[in-house]
């Protein structure tokens, strides 16, 4: 990461924790005393192209990345399909300058929006809007079978959960955050982003990938992996996800149907694999390949 990136990612994180006045009980830290507890406030979003300007949503967010999490979530709606349809992304403006929680993603010509998503999508809905099992066909219908040959090795995906752990430096100073990395298969950490909402976490990151035009192989995230966060990795065409925690009925659905290797319990140096573990690697597996 470059100078600019990291000066650029601390003066984000100062806005993303509040300082206020607790009463510790019970314990050797009893007493009055300052602490910290993460910022939660409203995000409005949204969608132009052309003459066309709507309201793609809104949604709680703890502030850091916006506009990161505009583009990200254009990508889980199916706007963004590519990093060539995103113009621009920019806080909002009136005459007195920027208007606080609201940003505008700006779309090219061939970029399809679907005037039903627009308004809906709100936390803590997912970024497609539905939530139950008479609607998989539409959310696979619209995500991309992922046909990247990617593999990555056991126990570097293994430590990608500890990796993305030791970058949450909101949640060392607040305990109230999630999070999301994504990272190549050669276990490079390509970016982290926190949020107060896991499905926010995961825009963040997609939409750091889409606004800088890099391609990612892995998906990670701090909870549990359900069918909203593997429905946005197969929407971005991210091929692994890794999840601490355990997997949903519905996302190893999504994950099946879109060739997803969805793995969950990711630590340990032990994980469970739900659909594509071809992916997936180890030592002994490729001593024997390359044998």
């Amino acid at each position: 990461m470059d100078e600019d990136s990291t000066n650029e990612d601390r003066a984000q994180r100062t806005t993303m924790a509040s300082r206020v006045r607790v009463t510790r009980m019970g314990g050797a830290g009893a007493g009055t005393r300052a602490d910290h507890v993460v910022v939660e406030e409203p995000l409005r979003i949204n969608i132009e192209q052309g003459d066309l300007r709507e309201v793609l949503g809104s949604t709680m967010r703890t502030p850091g990345h916006d506009l990161e999490l505009a583009a990200g979530l254009a990508v889980g709606e199916g706007i963004l399909r590519s990093p060539d349809q995103l113009i621009s992304v920019r806080p909002c403006r009136d005459g007195d300058g920027p208007v606080q929680g609201e940003v505008t993603v700006t779309v090219s010509a061939n970029a399809v929006i679907d005037a039903s998503h627009l308004g809906r999508v709100a936390t803590p809905s997912s970024a497609c809007g539905v939530c139950g099992r008479d609607h998989i066909d539409d959310i696979v219908a619209a995500a991309p079978r992922i046909e990247r040959d990617v593999q990555i090795e056991l126990g570097v995906l293994c430590g990608l959960p500890e990796q993305m752990r030791s970058r949450q430096s909101v949640f060392d100073r607040t305990g109230g955050l999630h999070a999301a990395a994504i990272a190549t298969a050669d276990g490079t950490i390509l970016a982290v982003r926190e949020d107060v909402g896991r499905h926010n976490s995961v825009d963040k990151v997609i939409g750091y990938a889409v606004m800088n035009g890099i391609t990612a192989d892995v998906l990670i995230v701090s909870g549990r992996a359900g069918f909203e966060i593997v429905q946005k990795a197969a929407m971005a065409g991210i091929p692994v996800v890794a999840s601490v925690s355990a997997a949903t009925s519905l996302s190893v659905d999504v994950a099946i149907a879109c060739n997803l290797t969805l793995a969950g319990f990711v630590r340990d140096g032990r994980m469970t694999v739900y659909s594509a573990p071809e992916r997936i690697i180890s030592s002994a597996s490729a001593d024997v390949a390359n044998g």
